[in-house]
């Protein structure tokens, strides 16, 4: 398999990290979940009570808090379906800059609204995410904001990368943990943290089989691009990245043991047996985790503890009721 010449984040900048960031984020719980007909142990990481609902503030906090005074001055740009853009506009609200966001035709309205809500200016593009980045260099240009990018970034990936350090320091014994992948910041940062801390322990990547990228990446050793007419199919909206950043495939081939894929009727099940058995409220991206503890043990190893990330909350109203009532 062959790695890229990216260098990776260490222990000492993710601790820094963590120090940083601790103000504005919430150390999330693990929720104990009995699923039934599995005999291990199960946790949730609950990053879907994050202030934005999310995990992506943390890599957001961590970038945005180590801006210059001029760069804060200057304003702050990014381009996401919608958590991303949120965790900007709470970290850039937190230190006084504007932040503008360039946000897909297809985003979730409610994700939309949130992140207006947090002060933000948005700017609509169509649905590629090539088309986010285009329009959001465009303006960089123009105005001379400062880019926070959505996942291929070493401040980016240091911040989410804490979630993996809470995951061990709650949980020692750990043997496994599931991240869901897309442009690979959370899985590429708790895969680090965890490893890092506790090398015996497995770390996963879970994605939707309708935007499988990182999957046929991590299987062929180089990234590889599926356009967005194939990653948009799939209800996971958080998760439809059309390829994974450089830094982030750097990491996950060094630290990440396998990447299984789900389907959309698994994810839907999963949803609801989060709901019920954990009550917590997870969007389709946050709960492909669980879907691959629930649907896809063979092709797990054996584990007595694991922690499945739910990474965020942010589900529309309706189609939750719709998925709870299948």
């Amino acid at each position: 398999m062959t790695t890229t010449t990216q260098p990776l984040v260490d222990l000492e900048v993710i601790r820094a990290a963590a120090a940083r960031i601790a103000n504005v984020i919430v150390h999330t719980p693990l929720v104990r979940a009995d699923f039934p007909g599995i005999n291990s142990q199960i946790y949730l990481k609950a990053e879907s009570l994050q202030p934005i609902g999310s995990f992506k503030l943390r890599g957001a906090a961590n970038k945005i808090l180590q801006l210059s005074p001029d760069e804060i001055h200057r304003g702050v740009i990014t381009y996401s379906s919608g958590n991303h853009a949120q965790g900007v506009a709470y970290a850039a609200r937190e230190v006084g800059a504007k932040a503008v966001i360039v946000m897909p035709s297809n985003a979730p309205a409610i994700k939309k609204a949130a992140t207006l809500a947090l002060g933000a200016e948005v700017v609509d593009v169509g649905v590629a995410s090539s088309e986010r980045l285009a329009k959001a260099e465009e303006l960089i240009a123009q105005h001379g904001y400062v880019m926070v990018p959505p996942y291929d970034d070493e401040k980016i990936i240091a911040g989410q990368a804490t979630c993996g350090l809470e995951i061990v320091n709650d949980l020692p014994d750990v043997d496994l943990v599931l991240s869901p992948v897309s442009g690979g910041g959370l899985l590429s940062g708790t895969a680090t943290a965890v490893k890092l801390l506790k090398p015996d322990t497995k770390v996963f990547g879970i994605e939707p089989e309708l935007a499988a990228d990182t999957a046929e990446s991590f299987r062929t050793g180089k990234i590889v691009t599926w356009g967005a007419e194939l990653t948009s199919r799939t209800i996971c909206d958080g998760l439809r990245t059309q390829s994974v950043g450089e830094r982030n495939f750097a990491h996950i081939q060094r630290y990440v043991d396998g990447i299984i894929t789900v389907t959309e009727a698994e994810v839907r099940a999963a949803m609801r047996a989060i709901v019920a058995i954990a009550r917590l409220v997870p969007e389709p991206s946050g709960a492909v985790t669980t879907a691959a503890l629930l649907f896809h043990a063979h092709q797990l190893p054996p584990y007595k503890k694991a922690v499945a990330i739910v990474s965020g909350g942010n589900v529309d109203p309706k189609l939750l009721a719709q998925i709870l009532a299948e």
